[in-house]
């Protein structure tokens, strides 16, 4: 039977909402304090703004990490869920936490050890590489705090568990403002620590964030009640499953997170006007976005709870329900993007050059961001929750590394292209995939089957 365009149901719709809202709502706040940092430390001209982002970028690459693992093991634990299996469920969340810790200790002893050697990977200019190592030298607790937080977030979003990771990120988005007034330009008595400042304030928010969430899901949750002694558990039984289907998910997230950071690498050295205006319009984009986000989560947990009770026929129709829907919220986010374009860069202290630069970027912006959200959403929703992830690595892989990145490095640095056509060639991968997901989607092939080998020793199902 051939699936319908659009599920009828009410009750599919009220699902996504309970779950997209408020993942909207929370990415919308992470993207707020960026905005924020980006707006203060704008005050104090083009160099602290310059080096916060460049710096950023080594964490963008550990955020995208992070939603490799967390995603790869949400595709386990949404269909877990769904089949009310929560030993393996908690199991597949100790595996998730082993590599956490591992990838996160890696980055902490890097940006401790070589943050000068980071910087040098995106730019050549001694003051940005300055602003950026004292960056890193009050940051650098982050990147442990936030793996666990992120992960945690994501294992509780697939459960359906939305308020505690909300309200931790609405506390931490005050804390961060507050503290980041307080330490960027010296208010009530403290010293003025400009972009210490600024990785101060994010420290401080990072630590409560961590503290809520993880102490909630660890000491409180009831549901899926896993406890930090499960962290020894013994998962060799669904190790081999966890690889085959979280592996390529981290793979493709983390290449994707080299690849914007490879952006940040062509227009590092194309200058700190550059770095500034694409530090401005990606901040736009990031925000103009966040629905996308939390409906193309919305699209892999409830396609993995639908599997997981095996309800293959309703979960091909979610998928063309959800593709209908990116398309939807592309056209939107596009359409605000280049109705805010003008006013957003006039709000900034920056440089003529700068804002010319900015205007042809967040134009660029405004037309791949269509592109952007339909292959979002189907690639990071319907066919990740579908177990498809093996397919979606390579297509990330060849497409972002053997189009985006040559075509737009060669746009930047050898040809001299504007703006506008640096970002678009960059950023054509979007363009590419999103036709070929929805070639996948029609295709069915993307709904994968899930099984594990045996239990482990000493535990029911």
């Amino acid at each position: 039977m051939r699936p319908s365009i659009f599920v009828r149901s009410p009750a599919f719709y009220r699902r996504v909402l309970m779950v997209a809202l408020p993942v909207a709502f929370q990415q919308l706040i992470t993207v707020g304090v960026n905005m924020m940092d980006t707006i203060m430390l704008g005050e104090l001209g083009e160099l602290p703004l310059s080096g916060s982002a460049l710096a950023t970028q080594v964490f963008n690459l550990f955020h995208f990490m992070c939603m490799g693992m967390g995603m790869g093991a949400s595709v386990l634990t949404a269909r877990f869920w769904g089949a009310k299996d929560l030993p393996n469920l908690r199991r597949s969340i100790t595996i998730l936490y082993r590599f956490c810790l591992g990838i996160a200790s890696v980055f902490t002893m890097l940006a401790l050890a070589f943050p000068a050697q980071l910087m040098r990977l995106f730019t050549e200019d001694p003051a940005i590489i300055r602003e950026g190592t004292a960056y890193f030298q009050v940051f650098w607790p982050c990147f442990l705090l936030y793996g666990f937080s992120m992960t945690t977030t994501l294992v509780l979003r697939s459960s359906r568990q939305m308020r505690v990771p909300m309200l931790s990120s609405i506390g931490a988005f005050f804390l961060n403002i507050f503290f980041n007034w307080v330490f960027i330009f010296g208010k009530l008595g403290m010293p003025r620590l400009e972009i210490r400042g600024a990785a101060l304030g994010t420290l401080i928010s990072r630590l409560f964030e961590a503290a809520v969430i993880c102490g909630y899901f660890w000491a409180k949750d009831k549901k899926i009640a896993y406890r930090p002694r499960n962290f020894f558990d013994n998962c060799r039984a669904l190790l081999p499953e966890y690889v085959r289907i979280g592996l390529p998910v981290l793979i493709s997230d983390t290449l994707l997170g080299l690849g914007n950071s490879m952006v940040s690498v062509v227009m590092g050295h194309m200058g700190a006007a550059f770095v500034a205006a694409n530090s401005i319009t990606s901040v736009t984009q990031q925000l103009s976005t966040v629905f996308t986000s939390g409906v193309g989560q919305a699209a892999s947990i409830l396609t993995g709870n639908t599997l997981g009770e095996g309800r293959v026929e309703q979960a091909r129709s979610q998928g063309h329900t959800f593709a209908a829907m990116g398309a939807a919220i592309g056209a939107v986010c596009s359409c605000i993007i280049w109705l805010i374009s003008e006013p957003v860069i006039g709000s900034y202290n920056i440089a003529p050059e700068t804002r010319e630069i900015a205007m042809q970027l967040m134009h660029s912006v405004a037309m791949m961001t269509f592109f952007l959200c339909l292959n979002s959403i189907l690639t990071k929703g319907v066919l990740r929750g579908g177990g498809d992830t093996r397919f979606l690595m390579v297509a990330d892989v060849f497409f972002l590394w053997v189009v985006s990145v040559p075509l737009g490095a060669a746009a930047g640095l050898i040809w001299h292209l504007p703006a506008f056509w640096v970002n678009f060639c960059l950023k054509c991968d979007n363009l590419i995939k999103a036709v070929l997901s929805l070639a996948r989607l029609r295709s069915g092939k993307w709904i994968k089957r899930i099984s594990v080998s045996a239990e482990a020793p000493g535990e029911a199902p």
